[in-house]
């Protein structure tokens, strides 16, 4: 049993270990304390998203939906290596899970995989997982068929061993979705190893000091020029644009209008509507501080209609995502 790590203690353990991280504005304060106890910690649970792409993976994971508040976890790993902070404290990712699996797992007293799971979110005899584990949810479509990067799961071995290397605790610690709910099979796919060979990765890194060597590349600039054309496409049609990846947006809508993307599209870290709000006032009529569903919606009408601005929009939330890169 362990104190949650402060943000700032995450956020160094992860780095040590060579793990390239972003941190999503709000995040150090974005957790479901309100709503339950946080700590004391146990482990670490591996999720997949049930998604793809890593902009809309990251605000869903960020937001979460009507249903499950979010955050859902405390960290996105997307396919290309690197690790997304959305939450620090409780957040809405392992729910209701076996007991004889948290014993297990806090003793560390398993062989190769904890007992199997006979509980689950709502059962009778489940226990709060919320409250005992950190959650990295992995950007994968989860039908057994999405296949899993090297670097991806490389990441997922460094995420672990760092969590496990700050609390002094062994890889025992960490287990998949699926080993603490009879409800769950995450992860799975291609290139996923099992959790038995994923644990032995992790006791091979944390039989050796931290360590930086191989790190894994940063994010793609792919995303960097798919937002700029995105937002221009955006601006230039009627304020409706299918979703960059087939998923819903936040509200469950298959398309995403103008007002989505201002608030979930890009980065799920307030930026945007940081964005909205410094070019609001070359609008006319639209200069709030703080701008209402009603009046994101108006400057998304006022933004179609002015020339030039849909593109230093993208200039600029373009400009943001190079920031983040370059962190």
């Amino acid at each position: 049993m362990a104190d949650p790590l402060s943000a700032d203690r995450l956020v160094a353990a992860l780095r040590a270990e060579g793990v390239h991280v972003v941190e999503h504005d709000g995040w150090r304060t974005h957790n479901r304390n309100h709503k339950g106890p946080w700590g004391p910690v146990n482990g670490v649970v591996v999720h997949h998203t049930v998604s793809s792409g890593t902009i809309s993976s990251v605000a869903l994971c960020y937001t979460g939906y009507a249903e499950l508040p979010g955050p859902l976890c405390h960290g996105v790993i997307p396919k290309d290596g690197s690790v997304h902070l959305v939450g620090n404290g409780r957040a809405n990712h392992a729910g209701g899970g076996d007991p004889g699996v948290l014993s297990a797992v806090v003793n560390e007293s398993y062989s190769s995989q904890p007992p199997a799971p006979h509980e689950h979110q709502g059962s009778g005899g489940a226990v709060d997982g919320n409250a005992h584990f950190y959650g990295f949810e992995c950007v994968n479509l989860g039908d057994g068929k999405d296949p899993w990067p090297a670097a991806q799961v490389e990441a997922i071995v460094r995420v672990a061993a760092a969590i496990c290397r700050a609390h002094g605790w062994t890889a025992k610690s960490v287990i998949g979705h699926k080993e603490w709910s009879d409800w769950k099979n995450d992860p799975r796919g291609p290139g996923m190893p099992s959790m038995p060979d994923l644990r032995s990765r992790i006791a091979a890194r944390l039989a050796g000091p931290a360590t930086t060597n191989s790190t894994p590349p940063p994010p793609s600039e792919e995303a960097l020029v798919a937002t700029a054309s995105d937002v221009k496409t955006l601006f230039k049609t009627d304020n409706v644009l299918s979703s960059p990846d087939g998923a819903n947006d936040p509200q469950g809508n298959a398309y995403w209008t103008a007002e989505s993307y201002l608030r979930y599209g890009f980065l799920q870290d307030r930026t945007t509507q940081s964005l909205v709000k410094q070019l609001a006032t070359k609008v006319d009529g639209i200069g709030s501080v703080e701008l209402d569903d009603a009046q994101l919606a108006a400057l998304a009408d006022k933004v179609a209609a002015a020339p030039g601005l849909a593109d230093a929009i993208a200039e600029k939330v373009a400009q943001k995502l190079a920031d983040r890169l370059a962190e």
